[in-house]
C-alpha cells in the first residue's frame, strides 16, 4: 500500500502540549536547559505547522542540548514518523524510553513506525495498547495497517468511529482519503481529501493526496501548484517531492523534475521512488546502461509498481534479454489485465522470442477491439504465420492495413458468459466480478441486460469510473450516444485520463455534439501537453475543419516528437499541406506514407489526392482507385475518386462516387459535391 506519512496533530497534542506545558517540571536538568527548552517548542510548532523536515533538526537539536531529554526523543521520533522513516523513528522511541518517557505513551507511536517498516499486523497488535489520551491516533494507524493488509471496509469503518467522535479530525479525514482513493471510491476519496484540507491547511499529507486526485480529475498541470503547496510548508517532505517530480515529467519540464528527485534523494537518501524517476529520465534521454544502474539501485523495492516492471522490461529487450523482458512484461500483464502497451510488449517479445502461440494468447483480447492498433493486428498476423494458419494471418493483415477506429472499445474477454456470469452471481458486491459480466454480456450483444448490470453496478459504486465507463460502453452499444456521452462525462469528473477522454469525445461525436467534443479535447490538451493520443486528435479534427496551418502546427510538432515512421501521421500531414496549397510538400509526405503502408487506404488517397492537386490525375487516379477499393465505406475517399474521373472526363463513374459518397449522412463536404454532381448533367 502507498504508506500514508501524516501525523495527528490533534491526537499528538495530547502527549506533546501537556508535556510542553510541564516542561519546567520536567524538562532538562543539563545547563542547557533554556536551549532544549527553545528547541524542542520550535519543533512543536514546526511540526503543527507541515514543516516536517525543519521540525526534526529542532529536535534534534533539542537533543543536542540535552541528550538525556526523554520528550525530545519522543518528539525527534514524532518528525520521523511524519517523515516516514519508520526505522528512525523506533530507535528514538527506544532511546526516549531508556531516558525516562512513560512507555505507556508510545504504544501508538511504536504502532505508526512498524507499520512504515512494512509490518501491518505488529501495529494493530501495538495500536490496541494504547490508552485512551491516544486513541484517535491509534485508531487511525490500525486503520491504515488494516488497509495494508487489504481489509478496505475495516479500515473505512474503524476511521468513522474516529470521526463520529472527532468530526474534525483533519488527519483522520485525509487518512480516510487515502484509503478510499486506494479502494477506487474516487468521489468520497474527493470529498474527504478536502475536507482534510479545508479543516488544517497544514496537513501536507492531505494536501498531497489532493494534488493527486486534482491530477486524476482535471490534469497535469492543474495538479502542479497542490504539490507546490505542499512542498511551500516543507521544502522536503518527500511525497510530495516524488509526486510533484513524476508530474513534471509528464508535463514535458525535465529540468525540474530532474531538480525534484534530486531533493527527494537529499530528504531521503536511496529513495527508491527517486532513482526509478531518474532511471526513467536517463531512458527518454536514450543513456540506457545509467537507467539500469539506477534502476539496479532501488534494490527491487519497487518491484510491485507497474512502471517499473515496464521500464525494466524494455531496457531488457533494448538489450537483447528478451527472456528478462518477457518475465517483466508478463508480471504487469498479470497486475494489469487491460493495459494494451503491456500486452502489445509481451506479445512483441514472445513472437521475437519463438512463441508465437504464447503472442497469440497475449494479444488476443486487443485484437478483439474493433479500435485495435495496425501494429498489434500485424504482430498477430505475424503470429498466425508463424503457427501455419495462414488465412487467419491474411485476415489480420487486412484489418492492419485499415486506419483503426477512432475512440476507446470495450477490452475483449477471454471467459465465457456463463463463467462470467456464475462469477458475478457469486460476489453480488464485488465490482470486479460484475464489471467483467458486463463487457461479456456487450461482446454477446445482449444489450439490455449489459445496461441493467451496468445501472446496478454504478448503483453499488457510485464513486468509482469504471463503473460510470461501463455504463457509457453498454449506452454505445445500444446506440444511445448521448446518454453514453453524459455517462463518460460523470467518469470524467471523477479520472479524466484518455480512455475516458476518447470514448467522451467519441459519444459527443456520435450525438452530434462536436463542439462539446472539441471543448473537452481542449480541455485535455491543455492540462496533458505531452499527451501523443491527444494532439493526434486535434490535428485530425482541425483537419476535417479544413483549419490547414493549425492542422500543420499540430503535426508537425508530433512528427518531431514521435518521428517519421508513423504512416496515419505522415497521411494526415500530406492531407494538411496539400489542403494548405502546397501540393509538393503534401506529394512527399504522402509517398513516405505510401511507402511505410501500402495497403492502407488513407496513405493511397492522401499520395493520390497529393498528385491530384499537382494536375497529375493519372498517376493519382490509381492510387485513388485503390484506395477506394479498399475501404469502399469512406465517403471522402469516393469523393476524392469522383473529383479525379471528373477531370478525365468519365463522367459515370464520377457521377457514381458523387453520389456514393453523398449518401453517407455524416459526408462532411456535402455542398460542394452535389454541385459537382449537378455540373456533371
Amino acid at each position: 500500500m502507498r504508506k500514508s506519512l501524516s501525523i495527528a496533530i490533534g491526537t499528538f497534542a495530547a502527549m506533546t502540549s501537556a508535556a510542553l506545558i510541564a516542561v519546567a517540571a520536567t524538562g532538562p536538568a543539563h545547563a542547557d536547559a533554556s536551549t532544549a527548552r527553545t528547541e524542542l517548542a520550535l519543533s512543536a510548532r514546526l511540526l503543527k505547522a507541515g514543516n516536517y523536515s525543519a521540525a526534526r533538526r529542532h529536535a534534534q537539536a533539542a537533543i543536542k542540548a540535552d541528550p538525556s531529554w526523554g520528550l525530545a526523543h519522543a518528539m525527534l521520533a514524532r518528525s520521523f514518523l511524519a517523515i516516514g522513516d519508520g526505522v528512525a523513528a523506533e530507535g528514538e522511541l527506544g532511546r526516549a524510553r531508556d531516558n525516562g518517557f512513560d512507555p505507556a505513551r508510545a504504544h501508538q507511536l511504536y504502532a505508526h513506525a512498524w507499520l512504515l517498516q512494512g509490518d501491518p499486523n505488529r501495529a494493530l497488535t501495538e495500536a490496541a495498547k494504547a490508552g485512551t489520551p491516544y486513541a484517535g491516533y491509534a485508531i487511525r494507524i490500525g486503520a491504515r495497517a488494516l488497509a495494508a493488509q487489504g481489509d478496505m471496509a475495516g479500515a473505512q469503518a474503524a476511521l468513522g468511529t474516529v470521526l463520529a467522535d472527532a468530526p474534525k479530525d483533519s488527519f483522520a479525514w485525509s487518512d480516510l482519503g487515502r484509503i478510499k482513493y486506494q479502494a477506487g471510491d474516487i468521489a468520497g476519496a474527493i470529498d474527504a481529501a478536502q475536507r482534510a484540507v479545508d479543516l488544517d491547511a497544514n496537513n501536507v499529507e492531505a494536501i498531497t493526496l489532493r494534488g493527486e486526485l486534482v491530477r486524476g480529475q482535471y490534469g497535469l498541470v492543474a495538479a502542479l501548484p497542490w504539490f507546490e503547496k505542499a512542498l511551500g510548508h516543507d521544502a522536503y517532505y518527500h511525497p510530495a517531492l516524488i509526486e510533484y517530480a513524476a508530474t513534471l515529467g509528464d508535463v514535458g519540464r525535465y529540468t525540474d523534475m530532474l531538480a525534484a528527485t534530486r531533493k527527494a534523494l537529499a530528504a531521503r537518501p536511496d529513495s527508491p521512488q527517486a532513482l526509478y524517476l531518474q532511471a526513467v529520465l536517463a531512458a527518454r534521454a536514450g543513456k540506457d546502461d545509467l537507467a539500469r544502474t539506477l534502476l539496479a539501485r532501488t534494490g527491487g523495492h519497487l518491484d510491485a509498481m507497474p512502471g517499473a516492471r515496464l521500464l525494466s522490461g524494455t531496457l531488457a529487450y533494448k538489450a537483447g534479454a528478451y527472456q528478462q523482458a518477457i518475465d517483466d512484461w508478463r508480471v504487469l500483464v498479470g497486475q494489469q489485465p487491460t493495459n494494451i502497451t503491456a500486452r502489445r510488449l509481451l506479445g512483441t517479445a514472445l513472437l521475437r522470442s519463438g512463441d508465437p502461440q504464447g503472442a497469440l494468447e497475449v494479444l488476443r483480447p486487443v485484437a478483439l477491439r474493433a479500435d485495435a492498433d495496425s501494429y498489434t493486428l500485424a504482430l498477430v498476423a505475424r503470429a498466425f504465420e508463424q503457427t501455419g494458419e495462414r488465412d487467419w494471418a491474411a485476415k489480420y493483415l487486412d484489418r492492419s492495413a485499415m486506419p483503426s477506429a477512432v475512440g476507446s472499445a470495450p477490452f475483449g474477454i477471454d471467459d465465457g458468459l456463463s463463467a462470467l456470469s456464475d462469477a458475478a452471481s457469486t460476489a453480488p458486491a464485488e465490482p470486479v466480478a460484475q464489471l467483467a459480466l458486463i463487457r461479456g454480456l456487450i461482446e454477446a450483444g445482449d444489450g439490455g441486460a449489459a445496461l441493467a448490470k451496468a445501472q446496478a453496478l454504478v448503483r453499488l459504486t457510485p464513486g468509482a469510473p469504471p463503473a460510470y465507463i461501463a455504463l457509457g460502453d453498454t449506452l454505445m452499444a445500444v446506440n444511445r450516444y448521448g446518454d453514453a456521452a453524459d455517462a463518460y462525462r460523470h467518469a470524467a469528473d471523477l479520472r479524466f485520463d484518455e480512455p475516458t477522454l476518447l470514448r467522451v469525445v467519441d459519444a459527443l461525436d456520435h450525438a452530434n455534439r462536436r463542439a462539446e467534443a472539441g471543448k473537452v479535447l481542449a480541455l485535455f490538451a491543455s492540462q496533458n501537453p505531452q499527451n501523443i493520443t491527444a494532439r493526434r486528435l486535434i490535428g485530425h479534427w482541425q483537419i476535417a475543419a479544413q483549419d490547414w496551418d493549425a492542422a500543420i502546427d499540430t503535426l508537425e510538432d508530433l512528427r518531431g516528437r514521435i518521428g517519421d515512421r508513423d504512416a496515419a501521421l505522415l497521411a494526415e500531414l500530406s492531407y494538411a499541406y496539400t489542403g494548405a496549397g502546397d501540393a509538393d510538400t503534401g506529394m512527399v509526405y504522402g509517398k513516405a506514407a505510401y511507402a511505410l503502408a501500402p495497403m492502407n487506404p488513407a496513405t493511397s488517397d492522401a499520395y493520390g489526392w497529393a498528385l491530384y492537386q499537382q494536375g497529375k490525375s493519372e498517376p493519382a487516379l490509381q492510387l485513388l482507385e485503390k484506395a477506394a477499393s479498399i475501404a469502399p465505406g469512406r465517403a471522402d475517399l469516393r469523393w476524392h475518386l469522383g473529383q479525379a474521373y471528373a477531370d478525365l472526363d468519365r463522367t459515370a463513374e464520377a457521377a457514381t462516387q458523387m453520389r456514393a459518397a453523398l449518401a453517407d449522412p455524416a459526408f462532411g463536404d456535402r455542398v460542394a459535391a452535389a454541385a459537382a454532381l449537378k455540373a456533371l448533367g
